[in-house]
């Protein structure tokens, strides 16, 4: 997780037809898809469309194929490959990575973001049944599969409605990891496209929560306030693990992930089996409200507090 530099891509054009809440996107362009797909590599010269272009990139992994051609049909994602690249990863240090399109050995993980993303298909139809779409962006998502050198991490990272997606990620292990992980990831780009609002929204009381915990802070001190409970190995929850860019930013998005939970829950069981998180500390309160209301149109199924 975590959010890094990403190759750009241009404009959207070509309307894609969704079921569901229609969240008001288009799809990739075509010179964009042929640049996700093929990286460097000579783009067929044969290939009109997005479609023509993943069959010629999947070649003969038939199941990579129809899985990397259903997902583009179903959301208007492309799944391509990412940079040879080195990054600064912060507390992880620098890491290698280099392009990996899932086929073979890797094609699980494609199948994985296909489950992923039909079940926010299904998580948002539900949820907003009836009802215009939120101001959040799931849909016409470019896929950078990529795999680190040596190291486990970072699983993924986001920019500009791409989502670059490790295999060899130490997150990237089950659907439902998978799923949780693209969501973060997806708020991350949502985040960025309403003016890095959790930076301008979240900070003054992220930063007080810090404060309050001191400068090398205890997990059992933190407990109360993080949203996930992933903890970093030999550091703190990921949402307050330090030296990882605007931290802000991954508390944000372990926010709208424990949105999506609770969410889920009240949509599958009418109850939650642990306390909301918005019942917990006020700040906990004042950061779920304000996420509720600018990217969910205020939707929560979960009941108000005591």
């Amino acid at each position: 997780m975590g959010a890094t530099k990403l190759v750009l891509l241009s404009t959207f054009a070509c309307a894609t037809s969704f079921a569901g809440p229609e969240p008001h996107v288009a799809g990739i362009e075509v010179g964009d898809a042929a640049s996700l797909l093929f990286g460097s590599a000579r783009t067929p010269a044969d290939c009109a469309d997005v479609e023509c272009l993943i069959s010629k990139r999947y070649g003969n992994d038939t199941k990579a194929r129809e899985l990397a051609l259903e997902l583009h049909r179903e959301t208007g994602d492309v799944a391509g490959v990412g940079l040879d690249e080195v990054i600064d990863g912060g507390y992880r240090g620098k890491v290698h990575l280099v392009p990996q399109l899932p086929i073979g050995d890797y094609r699980q993980h494609l199948a994985w973001v296909v489950a992923a993303t039909r079940s926010l298909d299904a998580f948002f139809t539900n949820l907003f049944a009836g009802q215009a779409a939120p101001h959040f962006r799931w849909r016409a998502v470019a896929f950078q599969f990529m795999r680190s050198i040596g190291k486990r991490t970072p699983s993924a990272y986001a920019s500009s409605w791409s989502v670059a997606y490790n295999v060899s990620g130490s997150m990237m292990t089950s659907a439902l990891s998978v799923r949780e992980t693209v969501f973060h990831e997806l708020f991350h780009v949502n985040d960025e496209a309403h003016g890095n609002w959790s930076i301008a929204t979240l900070e003054p009381d992220y930063d007080a929560i810090l404060a309050r915990c001191g400068s090398h802070p205890r997990v059992s001190c933190l407990a109360p306030y993080a949203p996930v409970a992933n903890i970093v190995s030999g550091g703190t929850f990921y949402a307050f693990q330090q030296n990882n860019g605007a931290t802000v930013r991954e508390y944000g998005a372990d926010l709208a992930v424990r949105y999506m939970r609770e969410q889920t829950e009240m949509l599958d069981h009418g109850k939650l089996a642990h306390p909301a998180f918005k019942c917990g500390p006020a700040e906990n309160a004042r950061a779920w409200r304000a996420l509720v209301d600018e990217f969910f149109d205020g939707r929560d199924l979960v009941p108000a507090c005591p």
